[in-house]
Formats: structure tokens, sequence, C-alpha cells
């Protein structure tokens, strides 16, 4: 047994059982992988996968749980990595970060440049992705910190803490009738187009159910996965716009208006994961630090990696 075959193990299962593409992304061949396999189950006298001729349909029982096994053998080897280059590398590597646009565009860049400051040798990887994406890439090593508001708390495998908190604001033109509608009421946004946040980002489910409650029906002509392209077509007076408040700049958006909703929305929390039994170089710990000074290494390591026994 090596760890290749362990990663073409969890690579199979990764690539929905397509050889091919589990050779493509282990840069090796077909055949190459198909011995790997057989060879595998023939030291342990078992089989690991559902065949139909020469193609792999699924895991056997004992293949099911050998897939747990070895996703935390593989961690393990990455944890036992990341320890040695921590004291080896202190000040260098590299971090990666899973994020929104919405985090990445508005929450993250004090955060960013207060950590290249500290650690300048450390290249930093911002991957935008969709929720569910995020939470992936976590869960398959891809990422090393997930930021976003939705998914990641609902995940077992993944640590989630608290990074802030926000509410949905209504953007309109300068002039525009909702400026006058004191207080704002979901009456009145409801009354006018809406451009929002696709499904799944920032928010949006608890937007709707919001207006639900209020036995509303939004009339929602348009969505984006980010802020920006909803503040175009709002000042291209297309609708009213409802989008995270943080996403708002009163010198920026010199075209548009910020209308309070604190009263009418939720409040809202953008979350920080890690995969749990993750091992982190001390900089993606600090990192977090710098988003929340209540995340210290403590007490991230504690959810992450709690002390056996």
């Amino acid at each position: 047994m090596n760890f290749q075959q362990l990663r073409i193990v969890r690579e199979t299962v990764r690539r929905n059982f397509n050889l091919t593409e589990v050779a493509n992304t282990l840069y090796t061949s077909q055949s190459g992988v198909s011995k790997h396999i057989k060879d595998l189950e023939d030291e342990l006298s078992v089989e690991l996968f559902v065949r139909k001729g020469k193609r792999l349909l699924g895991l056997t029982e004992p293949g099911k749980e050998m897939v747990k096994i070895v996703e935390r053998m593989l961690l393990d080897a990455r944890n036992i990595k990341n320890l040695a280059e921590q004291y080896s590398q202190q000040d260098s590597g590299r971090l990666t970060i899973a994020t929104t646009h919405t985090q990445a565009r508005y929450a993250l860049p004090k955060v960013v440049t207060e950590f290249k400051k500290l650690y300048p040798k450390v290249h930093l990887k911002l991957h935008q992705g969709s929720p569910a994406e995020i939470a992936q890439l976590l869960l398959d090593g891809e990422a090393d910190i997930g930021v976003a508001t939705e998914t990641l708390g609902e995940i077992p495998e993944l640590a989630s803490f608290p990074f802030y908190s926000w509410h949905h604001a209504v953007i309109v033109p300068a002039g525009h009738e909702l400026e006058q509608q004191l207080p704002l009421t979901l009456e009145a946004i409801a009354a006018h187009p809406i451009i929002t946040y696709h499904e799944g980002f920032t928010g949006r489910a608890l937007l709707e159910k919001t207006f639900h409650d209020a036995g509303l029906l939004p009339d929602i002509v348009l969505s984006a996965l980010d802020a920006d392209v909803i503040k175009s077509y709002v000042e291209l007076g297309l609708g009213a716009g409802i989008v995270a408040s943080v996403a708002f700049n009163e010198q920026r958006d010199v075209g548009l208006r910020k209308l309070d909703c604190s009263h009418l929305f939720d409040e809202v929390f953008t979350r920080i994961a890690v995969r749990r039994g993750h091992l982190l170089r001390r900089f993606a710990y600090h990192f977090i630090e710098l988003c929340s000074p209540q995340l210290t290494e403590a007490r991230v390591m504690a959810d992450v990696i709690p002390e056996e026994g």
C-alpha cells in the first residue's frame, strides 16, 4: 500500500469513478490508475469498487469504509507536511482563501492588506465561488479557509465561526420615489421591480422569506452574483437594488442612494470555516484572527483539531 494508491482511491470517488479524469488530475495514465487499484485490491484481498466490465460504478461496502480512512490518512499526511513547514518556513508558503465576490470585494481587503504587511513572503490566493463551491473546496483540501454567508455553518465536517454581522439595504438612483417613503416598508419596496443576488448568495433566501412572511411576492426582474453588477443595473433605472449594506460606498456610488432597511430585514451573519482535522499553518490562524480578534489560534484549534480524551 502506498500514498499514490490512496490518492487514486480518493480521486476516483471525487471524479465520479471516471478513471480518465482521475488520471488527468494525478498526471498519470488511465492504465496506471487501473493497475494501482487492482494491486491495492489484491493486497487487501477485497474488492473496493463495484464494476460492470471494465467500468467502475461505485463503491462496495468495504470500499465505503476504506474511503473514510483514506481521507483521514491523506489529511494527516498533509498535516505532517504543514507541521514541518511551520518550523522550517515559518513566514513563507501559500494560503488559499475561498470566498464569494461580496466578501472578497468588501469585507476582506483590509484584512488582506494587513496580512500581506505581516507576511510578504506568503502567496495568498483568493478563490471566488458560490457558497457550495467554497464548502467543497474546503472538504477537498483545495482551500485552507472559507468565508461566506450561506452553507458553511451547515456542514458537520467544517468548523465554522462568526466573522461579522450585517443587514441588507435598498439602493436606488438619486431622486427615486422610495427616498420619500419614510419609514420605508416592505410593501413600498415590493411595489417596484427589484434587482438582487442570485439564489444561494448573500442572504437571498432570507430576503425571500421576509417578503413571503409579509404576504408579498416581490418582482425580482434581475439577479446577479455580486453587488457591483446589481448597482450597475440600478443606475440604469431597471429597478431598486437590495444588497449587503457593506457593498455601498457614498464616495464611489455617487449616483445612488442607500436606504436603511435594518428595521425590515433580520441580521445576517457571515462565517469563516475550516475543515475539521486540517492543521493550518500559523500564518493561517493569524489571518483568521485579523478577521475577528476573538478567533485566536487556540480558539480555532479547539474546534478544528480537538484534543483527544
